[in-house]
């Protein structure tokens, strides 16, 4: 009985990955300080990385634990805030989003947390950064086609008040790295 309540947990965790507010901050009560990991912690990641469907039995056996052992593990790295969710990696091209482009912004002094909220909820963003150095966000989006993206990056991105100017960098390939690499 044990161990189906320990796979419905899973599963449920699996499932709903973890709860943010708008803006991205964390509902509840804030994650503890980063702890370090261990060698089982870091062979966990590595797993989980390469199929974020593996049951909890076949990553106790690869790494050598019980399955309790296992369950605890990934539960505190979850906890912890080390693993943020589990998701499926999409080709985009074939689930219709055959256009893909980093836009490098410039936005006023102190509007991050205004435009973050305001990039979160375009279409077909997949991944916003603050970064250091000639521009201040890097936003990564997917769309159907050119068109598209002209829109995107025209009507939308370029009406956000506090944005003063973007740059497109088309995508033309792209590869995604096995967590071994």
């Amino acid at each position: 009985m044990a161990d189906e309540q320990m796979a419905e947990d899973w599963e449920r965790a699996l499932v709903q990955g973890p709860v943010t507010a708008p803006g991205g901050a964390s509902q509840g009560p804030q994650a503890p300080p980063a702890r370090p990991l261990d060698a089982i912690d870091r062979d966990i990641l590595r797993i989980l990385q390469t199929d974020g469907r593996a049951s909890i039995r076949s990553v106790a056996e690869r790494v050598h634990v019980s399955r309790a052992n296992a369950y605890a593990r990934i539960n505190r790295l979850i906890d912890d805030g080390v693993i943020r969710g589990f998701s499926a990696r999409v080709n985009h091209e074939r689930a219709g989003q055959g256009a893909s482009a980093y836009i490098t912004l410039k936005i006023v002094q102190n509007s991050w947390r205004t435009v973050r909220e305001q990039l979160q909820a375009l279409p077909g963003a997949a991944h916003i950064a603050l970064v250091s150095g000639d521009f201040d966000v890097l936003l990564l989006v997917h769309t159907p086609d050119n068109r598209t993206l002209r829109e995107l990056v025209l009507t939308k991105l370029q009406s956000i008040p506090e944005v003063l100017s973007t740059r497109t960098l088309l995508v033309f390939e792209e590869t995604d790295l096995d967590p071994d690499h």
